[in-house]
């Protein structure tokens, strides 16, 4: 069937489309067979290079990559840290933005504006100075104090952001959705809670997967603020400048970072589905009930 948006292209078309589409294709082989050229004319594919991560013989091979899972390990539990520390202050502030008086919420929504516009690097470094000049003791912490200058910084950042999305699923929602729940009775704190958050969240779970990715990628971020938590990038980095191979292992450390961002994009998904195959079978047995009540 024929779109209504746009009109098929037709033979003319289709061949200029087809002749960009080659000339885009010999282009980026040809950018690539001159990468390739220009690092082995370096010696990048030397043998010496790549053992210390692929050669079980090499005497750095398991230093290497204990140092590597160490610094996994501690970026998976600053994310981890993160991720759950922003989505509860991002749903508290979220929902006290909608639920509010307009006095109390200038302030928030100016708060929220600032860490919103804040880089997250520059974020980071506020997060070391500000602990660091007004003499927090923040050692009682489990963890190093690194671990909790990023885990501050990125849940500053990060809660301001699912604030705004927790607030555009809200008012995604039906107006009758609030205006009936209150008309039965409930508070506004309870309509919130039991009829508005459980939809808005299923509406904006897309959007809240992208940002748990986006925070599990921020955690390398420490490696450029002065190298204040050993997570996995600054370890890479360590480990480069020991054994003078940086494109080798920062090519190994890019790899493990896509596989955590898939395997978290792939269990949201699968968490998405769940909840929305189960929403499904709870409507249809309401239905159903409507149609044939239960005797």
């Amino acid at each position: 069937m024929s779109s209504v948006l746009y009109d098929q292209p037709g033979p003319r078309a289709r061949r200029r489309a087809l002749i960009g589409t080659v000339v885009a294709v010999l282009a980026l082989l040809a950018l690539a067979a001159l990468v390739v050229k220009r690092l082995a004319d370096r010696g990048q594919f030397e043998a010496e290079l790549w053992s210390p991560l692929f050669s079980p013989s090499d005497e750095n091979f398991d230093a290497v990559w204990r140092l590597l899972g160490q610094g996994l390990v501690n970026t998976l539990v600053a994310a981890a840290l993160a991720i759950s520390l922003s989505l509860v202050i991002g749903t508290l502030l979220g929902t006290a933005r909608m639920m509010l008086g307009r006095g109390v919420r200038i302030p928030l929504v100016a708060l929220i504006e600032l860490f919103r516009g804040l880089p997250v690097v520059v974020t980071i470094l506020y997060v070391y100075v500000f602990i660091r000049q007004l003499k927090l003791d923040i050692s009682g912490l489990p963890g190093e104090d690194g671990l909790w200058f990023l885990v501050i910084a990125l849940t500053l950042y990060n809660s301001v952001i699912i604030a705004e999305i927790i607030r555009a699923g809200v008012a995604s929602l039906p107006r009758g959705q609030g205006e009936a729940a209150l008309a039965i009775g409930m508070t506004q704190r309870q309509a919130m809670t039991t009829v508005l958050l459980p939809q808005a969240f299923r509406t904006m779970l897309p959007a809240l997967i992208s940002q748990l990715v986006v925070v599990l990628k921020d955690t390398s971020l420490a490696a450029v603020a002065a190298g204040l938590y050993t997570e996995l990038l600054r370890q890479g980095n360590l480990i480069s400048l020991n054994l003078d191979n940086p494109i080798q292992v920062l090519l190994v450390v890019a790899v493990i970072f896509i596989a955590l961002n898939y395997a978290l994009s792939r269990l949201a998904t699968y968490v998405e589905r769940r909840l929305s195959r189960s929403h499904g079978a709870r409507t249809a047995m309401v239905k159903v009930e409507e149609v044939v009540p239960q005797t």
